[in-house]
């Protein structure tokens, strides 16, 4: 078959838990690749339920009581999609053979660099439009987009029966994975959040993840990582079983959609330029690991390395930024994930929920602390959750039911876990605070209470889109919806097509509103200045050696990464409309963050100068 390459320069990665649950089925047969989060089994199977019926496929139910059945679910789900993407996908390419106004459409969204781009222009030019001809050039160069899916290595909860504890493969992640590997996809798993040893593991039970004796791979594994040196430990560990990472998905520590695992003052363009820079570094030391594991498994051994994709996201905005990750980084793809939130044709969110994501402004966007997980989440405010939530504050019945306990993760009070944004956990936690209540001021009193109650129930509010879009009944306690989009989409006010958002992103169109955007890396270190105030206010303990150190080294990175950026503007023949203004930025960002200074004895000085943006 000829080259399937440069359909698209872009992805939409995994957003929540409903957001991308179906964007396969709404955007793949376009060549269009996304990824499903395969952590809500329920979701999944209702999503199913749902899909069988609107393509009039078979469908029966997978119960709770049914063998293994989180991963039956999965599979199951997973190959229905398949399925409807294969379906889509061929009717699409006949739309395309007969209808020339359908090829126009068709090649508005396509970048200029792509080869199918070229090879139907060049049909037109030469009044080559017979169906079996364009059918038959489709065919050999036009694919539909990947169907990958998405595992958070740490929701891998431990699963009992009878309250006796299940073998680790039914833990939730683990189910995820075998749901994935057994399924009919010849696609990628997208691991996040960290390395989770056992899960890693876990991937040697599963052939498919193996390379054949032409490197070619049935299953293939991608790693989202903040630094080259979370991808070389991650990569190396696998590559020790023979396990091959076929991407490294870079996503910037805070300027994405949500959890936000800030680095330690790493910046994204210092990030991506280390990987640019020591990429052959990657390949060839996880070559002669895997090398060495496939032989000690008497298994086929490649010839070469195989094929590595270096992707990003985080906070891209413009055709420019992207033309830029894609030539100067020398990035494979780029994922656009916020953005895609206001494109009903792509994403799966509420009426309500869109409108309000169209409507917010800049401060409506913030890091929040509702995750049960212990880590910021981005948020937005005037989310429905909220609303729920605060009503059972106001009533003295703070906590969610927990239906689906996806994240009772800690075993404080019930070594079979408890979710901290359940109620059965949140009211333990208050009842301790009354009784401590005496030992502490009413300030303090109030703040810890706050802390507790302010977790949400994301497992439901981040399902809950789906199911109100598409009109799925919602059963129990009432949470609303959480929604958890980049600070990106600020700079986004009105819903727009599938076909308006690809031409902005390739630059044919602009769907931006008219407002001073900054750029994304200087937004981006907006973001780390402010986390590393943020920090620094919100102290309550005397400051440690260990703060110290954990602070010096923050502000010392950011440092390096304003020099890297005064060199990087100063070079590019990128951004030459907005030179001044991010001179200016650069500048003031360098000034704020020089002036804090950390001291034992007193608090650590913070910089009064008033911010810019």
């Amino acid at each position: 078959m000829t080259s399937l390459k440069n359909t698209h320069t872009f992805h939409i990665p995994v957003m929540g838990l409903a957001y991308t649950i179906d964007s396969p089925i709404r955007v793949a047969h376009f060549g269009i690749s996304s990824v499903i989060s395969i952590t809500d089994d329920e979701l999944i199977e209702k999503m199913r339920a749902f899909y069988s019926k609107k393509f009039s496929l078979p469908y029966q139910e997978i119960t709770q009581k049914c063998q293994d059945y989180r991963a039956e679910r999965i599979k199951h789900y997973l190959n229905l999609v398949d399925t409807i993407v294969k379906d889509k996908f061929e009717h699409f390419k006949n739309e395309l053979a007969e209808s020339k106004t359908a090829m126009e459409n068709y090649m508005a969204m396509l970048p200029n660099t792509s080869e199918l781009k070229k090879g139907l222009q060049k049909f037109i030019e030469e009044g080559l439009l017979l169906k079996d001809t364009v059918k038959n050039y489709l065919t050999d160069h036009f694919s539909p987009g990947t169907i990958d899916v998405n595992i958070m290595t740490k929701v891998d909860k431990d699963n009992f029966e009878n309250n006796i504890q299940l073998p680790i493969e039914f833990n939730d992640a683990h189910a995820s994975l075998r749901g994935f590997a057994n399924s009919n996809l010849n696609s990628s798993v997208v691991l996040s959040a960290g390395m989770n040893p056992r899960l890693y593991s876990y991937f040697e039970q599963f052939p498919m993840f193996y390379p054949d004796a032409n490197g070619h791979l049935q299953k293939k594994i991608i790693l989202k990582v903040s630094d080259f040196r979370s991808a070389m430990i991650q990569g190396n560990f696998l590559a020790k079983k023979g396990l091959w990472v076929s991407e490294y998905r870079i996503e910037s520590g805070l300027n994405c959609g949500g959890h936000a695992f800030a680095t330690d003052g790493f910046l994204l363009g210092p990030i991506l330029e280390e990987f640019r820079t020591k990429k052959e570094q990657l390949v060839q030391s996880a070559y002669e690991l895997m090398i060495k594991a496939l032989e000690a498994k008497n298994l086929p051994i490649p010839t070469k390395p195989l094929a590595l994709k270096i992707t990003a996201q985080g906070g891209v905005g413009t055709a420019e930024e992207h033309d830029f990750l894609l030539s100067h980084f020398q990035m494979d793809s780029v994922g656009w994930g916020s953005p895609f939130l206001l494109v009903p044709e792509a994403t799966s969110v509420d009426e309500e929920t869109r409108m309000l994501l169209a409507k917010a402004q800049e401060d409506d966007f913030y890091l929040s602390d509702i995750s049960p997980l212990g880590v910021p989440f981005n948020a937005v405010k005037g989310m429905s959750n909220d609303r729920w939530k605060q009503k059972r504050i106001n009533e003295n019945k703070a906590g969610s039911s927990c239906p689906k306990k996806l994240l009772a993760l800690s075993k404080e009070y019930d070594n079979q876990g408890m979710c901290t944004a359940s109620k059965k956990y949140q009211d333990i936690k208050l009842a301790e605070l009354e009784i401590l209540k005496k030992d502490i001021s009413a300030s303090d009193l109030e703040k810890q209470k706050t802390k507790i109650m302010a977790k949400s129930c994301l497992c439901v509010g981040l399902a809950n889109p789906s199911y109100l879009e598409n009109g799925i009944e919602v059963k129990g306690q009432q949470q609303g919806v959480v929604i958890c989009p980049g600070p990106n989409l600020a700079y986004f006010d009105k819903i727009v097509s599938l076909a308006e958002m690809v031409k902005h992103i390739y630059g044919t169109t602009n769907i931006l509103k008219e407002v001073n955007r900054p750029n994304m890396f200087v937004k981006e270190l907006k973001m780390y200045v402010d986390y590393l105030k943020n920090e620094i206010q919100n102290l309550t303990d005397d400051i440690s050696d260990g703060k110290i150190k954990k602070w010096s080294l923050f502000k010392k990175n950011i440092l390096e990464g304003i020099e890297y950026y005064e060199t990087l503007f100063a070079t590019t023949s990128f951004f030459q409309k907005n030179t001044v203004e991010i001179y200016k930025e650069l500048k003031f960002y360098k000034m704020e963050i020089s002036q804090i200074t950390f001291d034992k004895n007193e608090k650590a000085q913070l910089s009064l100068t008033p911010s810019i943006c």
